[in-house]
């Protein structure tokens, strides 16, 4: 009698993309962890996988995570249960199987389907792939029908998958045509902008060095420092990197520095510096720079910059709401870039349109005062401060900042710019410097 094999059954087998794609989406819907942090716990795990497989969870896990509202949606549409009510995994499968849909071409519909399938199975759902399933079809069809467009295309809100108070108070500051520019621009792709270290070499040579990595370089449009850099996924293996030649700020971060006009052997103050970018521009352009936050992780991240940057910093840990009667009014510059919303940077941050919430601006709007009312004991008469944030409400800026002047007639304004996602070319950002009369 042979030994004859039968063949086993094979087992559904699930796509190690979309699986991980799942899993991270649920940490993020469970836990309410953030995309950013998410996506590097669950890449890491499958980091020895080829580089198309980790690109595509990421761009279905960002992407899923961007349209969020929009895909809820569509779904509470064709769905007899709403999809706050779903089982959290079926919610995630939802949403990404219909954002591939929606805004993956290259991923046919048949496939979505069947992985989803696949997916409910290997998770011991079987139960609800025909609901699943019908879900899908349906949302299939709309698609086809043009039904889907006309749900997504309106109001503001649902278009830019934005809660419905943050849409409207990005109106109620800025205009409907502005705003609409403003949430647009958070879908773009961006470039990643690098600050060139004049004290390692000019721009120039930076460009020729990273273009000569083969790395896309192009020169920024607003600061002299700028470089525009594509397709980079991790900085710390760009050429010039480990030697200092250049850190990782936006243009709009640079243009904050740069408006201070430093003058060499000047004393600077960065009372909120972590990671340091301000501070060590400040010192790469000549001033004497001391940088200060609040815990010892924060301290850390500034002076590892620093040293690769090879910049002479003073960094020391100090709560920017308590203030240092030794440093009174002993600097000619301080910095005050205060904790704020983030809603400038939203292109790059996806999900931290979820996360903010009205009272929590109005907080920080609270918290940005108090730190600009220690801070201001630090100028020195004759001297300047600067007040930024990396947001576009105009209750943690230009109110802020305004009501800081009323109270205080002796300072007085000298510059101020709102950076606008979309309308300006860099990110979301808000500076006013001011003088104290001498």
């Amino acid at each position: 009698m042979t030994g004859i094999r039968k063949e086993q059954p094979k087992k559904n087998k699930v796509d190690t993309g979309r699986g991980t794609a799942l899993e991270i989406l649920l940490d993020m819907d469970r836990n309410g962890t953030f995309s950013s942090q998410a996506l590097e716990n669950g890449l890491r795990k499958i980091q020895f996988e080829e580089k198309e497989k980790r690109a595509f969870i990421t761009r279905l896990v960002e992407g899923t995570t961007e349209y969020r509202l929009q895909l809820d949606a569509v779904l509470d549409h064709y769905a007899k249960l709403p999809m706050r009510k779903q089982k959290p995994k079926v919610r995630c499968l939802l949403r990404m199987s219909v954002y591939q849909m929606l805004y993956m071409d290259s991923v046919p519909d048949r496939a979505v389907l069947s992985e989803a399938a696949v997916l409910l199975r290997a998770n011991h759902m079987e139960g609800l792939q025909g609901v699943v399933n019908g879900i899908l079809r349906n949302v299939q069809r709309g698609i086809g029908s043009g039904a889907v467009k006309e749900i997504t295309e309106e109001p503001i809100a649902i278009r830019y998958s934005t809660p419905e108070w943050l849409a409207d108070r990005i109106i109620r500051d800025y205009g409907k045509q502005e705003a609409e520019k403003i949430l647009e621009a958070s879908f773009e792709e961006r470039p990643l902008t690098l600050r060139c270290n004049q004290m390692k070499q000019e721009r120039a040579e930076l460009l020729r060095i990273l273009n000569g990595g083969g790395i896309e370089a192009a020169e920024g449009s607003e600061s002299p420092m700028a470089v525009k850099v594509k397709n980079v996924d991790f900085v710390r293996r760009l050429p010039g990197y480990r030697e200092g030649r250049f850190s990782v700020q936006d243009e709009s971060s640079m243009l904050t520095v740069e408006a201070l006009e430093l003058r060499p052997g000047e004393r600077v103050l960065d009372v909120c510096s972590a990671p340091g970018g301000k501070a060590c521009y400040a010192a790469e352009l000549g001033a004497e720079v001391t940088a200060r936050d609040l815990t010892e992780d924060k301290t850390e991240w500034i002076r590892e910059n620093a040293e690769r940057l090879e910049l002479s910093i003073r960094i020391g840990e100090q709560d920017a709401l308590e203030f240092a009667p030794e440093d009174e009014e002993a600097y000619d510059a301080v910095i005050a870039d205060v904790p704020c919303s983030g809603l400038g940077v939203m292109g790059r941050k996806n999900d931290i349109k979820y996360h903010v919430t009205p009272e929590g601006i109005t907080e920080l709007a609270e918290q940005g005062r108090e730190i600009l009312e220690v801070a201001a004991r630090y100028v020195r008469p004759g001297g300047r401060l600067l007040f930024s944030t990396c947001t576009i409400v105009r209750e943690e800026n230009t109110e802020t900042a305004d009501a800081f002047l009323r109270k205080h007639p002796e300072f007085r304004k000298m510059k101020e710019r709102q950076f606008l996602q979309g309308i300006d070319p860099c990110d979301g950002f808000y500076y006013c410097l001011m003088e104290k009369q001498a």
